[in-house]
């Protein structure tokens, strides 16, 4: 018969081996001991049945978290209740995120800066919309490339040394900026430097700490933290805007500079690697995870995550999404939207404004699409989103005016909420087929998106410079979304694969 419970509540943070003796009917043990079993290890314990006899030994209770007990030991019966009134302490996760969050505000700025400097930078230098709209590309496509070798940084060197060391580096090209009279010197400071920056910061880093810190509500942090970049965009454009119009571009730049230099605390002092590090299992695990040994190689682990997954289907199917994401967003509207508008006469600041306001609505429509990923369908998500997207752009040129009106209104709030909501369903697909590298190869697919906006950013510019508007642009990007969506539905469920819960617990 089994032996009521045996242990309620360990003071000690040791590990603790449960051993128990099963008996003949009638022969229940008066009293249960604990002293050390035969088995032991330095810093165990085996409680045992003070009852003679032949026992069967059910010791359980292998690399357990300090102070508990893991496997699937016999009935200890039910866990101990709060006390009412108690305060329960947030996990750590949502100490880590929040910081994560911030830092992504913070490194936002230089992400708001590309499409206020075109024209100000063609007036005082006389430089062509295509020339600086390369070195933006330039700027993206680094931010692309260096995406997955930065996930691998992570994994040998730890998150909060690669995400400092890049937010230094974010601070030293925009800072040199300021004194740049040369084409080359923009295509080094802003395109070079920001560009390694800002990639070993990207989407990257948001994916490697939602997949360290968190088991649980994984849909729902990814969209928080991707929204971060929405929410310094809400906050940097309507300020950079307004000094770049009244203060010239050489001040906004140094802005960025110190935004950048103003998270590096934030990130040195408050921001983990793992949850080992604090002695905790990640956010909804049912047991303790130690952390991992450093990966030596990580340029060499990078590529051979990219060589595995370029064998499989999904993986091209997710790169060429994702381009035509990049394309339609970074390379597209947030870098040729504002000089757009003012070619219609619109004031660089509304324009600005109406940015900003897509920061607003990106902020809501990626934390909810994270939470309808954590729901339905990753595939069938994308599949909406890029559609809708796309019919969105085909009516973009004729609503460009010299003012703001309520449908230009309208298609900011809707493209405000199809941003980045491909982010969430996008990760979690790459989660589901390539498991534990998911980070490094979700940051090769990150390089496509960059790749797709480092192409649209050069070729918006050149269109601009040769038919005289960006009509052509903004038509054959919708075009582009359009075979995105057929794309999305052509991905395959894994075999084995989860599937997404209608409700989600805990």
């Amino acid at each position: 018969m089994a032996i009521g419970p045996l242990v309620r509540r360990y003071r000690s943070p040791e590990t603790v081996r449960v051993t128990q003796t099963s008996h003949s009917a009638g022969q229940v043990p008066d009293t249960v001991t604990a002293a050390p079993g035969p088995a032991a290890t330095p810093g165990e314990a085996a409680v045992t049945s003070a009852v003679p006899g032949v026992g069967v030994d059910l010791s359980v209770g292998v690399g357990v978290v300090p102070g508990a007990v893991s496997g699937v030991a016999p009935d200890l019966g039910p866990r101990p209740r709060p006390r009412p009134g108690a305060r329960v302490r947030p996990h750590r996760a949502w100490a880590v995120a929040v910081v994560t969050f911030v830092t992504l505000v913070g490194a936002a700025a230089f992400a708001s800066l590309p499409g206020l400097l075109i024209d100000p930078l063609h007036t005082e230098f006389g430089w062509s919309r295509g020339t600086i709209g390369f070195a933006v590309s330039v700027n993206l496509a680094l931010y692309g490339l260096t995406a997955p070798f930065a996930a691998a940084l992570m994994d040998r060197f730890g998150i909060r040394r690669v995400v400092a060391c890049a937010l230094v580096t974010i601070a030293l090209g925009a800072g040199l900026t300021v004194y740049m009279t040369q084409v080359w010197q923009l295509v080094l400071c802003w395109g070079v430097l920001v560009g390694l920056g800002s990639g070993s910061m990207a989407l990257a880093f948001a994916a490697t700490v939602t997949n360290r810190w968190f088991v649980a509500r994984r849909g729902l942090v990814t969209g928080i933290l991707t929204a971060g970049g929405a929410a310094g965009q809400l906050v940097f454009l309507p300020v950079l805007s307004w000094i770049t119009e009244h203060h010239g571009w050489r001040p906004a730049a140094a802005l960025v500079a110190c935004a950048a230099l103003a998270v590096v605390p934030f990130v040195w002092f408050l921001l983990r690697d793992h949850p080992a590090d604090v002695g905790l299992a990640a956010y909804g695990a049912a047991e303790f995870t130690p952390k991992p040994a450093p990966v030596a190689g990580a340029a060499g682990r990078a590529l051979r995550a990219l060589r595995d997954a370029a064998r499989t289907g999904p993986f091209w199917l997710l790169a060429g999404t994702f381009a035509i994401c990049g394309a339609s967003t970074n390379g597209l509207v947030k870098t040729h939207f504002v000089p757009a508008a003012h070619d219609h006469g619109m004031p660089v600041t509304a324009a600005a404004s109406l940015l900003a306001v897509i920061g607003v609505f990106d902020i809501a429509g990626t934390v909810a699409s994270g939470w309808f990923t954590d729901r339905i369908s990753p595939r069938r998500l994308l599949a909406i989103y890029y559609g809708l997207r796309g019919l969105s752009l085909m009516f973009l040129p004729i609503l460009l005016a010299d003012s703001v009106h309520p449908p230009m209104v309208l298609f900011i709030v809707f493209y405000g909420l199809d941003w980045v909501a491909t982010v969430p369903p996008t990760i979690a697909l790459c989660r589901e087929y390539y498991g534990e590298n998911s980070a490094i190869v979700f940051g090769w697919v990150l390089a496509s998106h960059q790749i797709g906006a480092a192409l649209v950013a050069y070729l918006g510019g050149v269109a601009r410079d040769a038919f005289g508007s960006y009509d052509v642009v903004w038509y054959s990007s919708g075009a582009l979304c359009a075979v995105a969506a057929l794309m999305s539905l052509v991905i395959r469920r894994r075999p084995g694969a989860a599937v997404p819960a209608l409700a989600v617990t805990g």
